[in-house]
Formats: structure tokens, C-alpha cells, sequence
């Protein structure tokens, strides 16, 4: 599971701003919210008629997945860069 994400917004008229998110505390704090979500989640596979198990576990190997993982976002003069560690 990720365990920072950090944010990082360069641009070229400012100084650059860097943000380090921990992951944990702020599943923890949303943790309401995901349960909702895992649950709306779950309903629409059984809709959908998509294996509970499988669909799980899938998820779980992209969230696994994500630790190293770089996005580069690029607008203009403004420039956004996020790290999950």
C-alpha cells in the first residue's frame, strides 16, 4: 500500500509549492466514505454480475501497483508532478 504521495506544483511566475500527503491518516479520516464507496462497489458487481472475489482482488493489485509510480501533468506555464512512494 502507498505510504506518501507527494505533490509537487511548479510554476514559472511563483515559487514552487511541495506537499507530502501520508496515505494512511487520510484513508483513515475518509474511511466513511470508502466503506460507502466499497460497498457501492460491491452492489454493482453483483448488478453486473462480475465476481465479488475477483473484482477485489483486482483492485488490490492496482492499489498495490502504485507505490513508484509518476504522473506529470503539464498546462501552460504551470507544471504538476505527483509521487506515490
Amino acid at each position: 500500500m502507498p505510504q506518501v504521495v507527494t505533490v509537487a506544483v511548479n510554476r514559472s511566475d511563483r515559487r514552487p509549492i511541495r506537499v507530502w500527503v501520508p496515505v494512511l491518516p487520510v484513508v483513515l479520516g475518509l474511511f466513511p466514505v470508502v466503506a460507502l464507496v466499497a460497498l457501492a462497489a460491491i452492489v454493482a458487481c453483483v448488478v453486473f454480475r462480475i465476481g465479488v472475489v475477483r473484482a477485489l482482488r483486482a483492485a488490490w493489485r492496482v492499489i498495490s501497483a502504485l507505490p513508484g509510480a509518476r504522473f506529470d501533468i503539464e498546462q501552460g506555464r504551470t507544471a504538476v508532478l505527483v509521487a506515490i512512494r
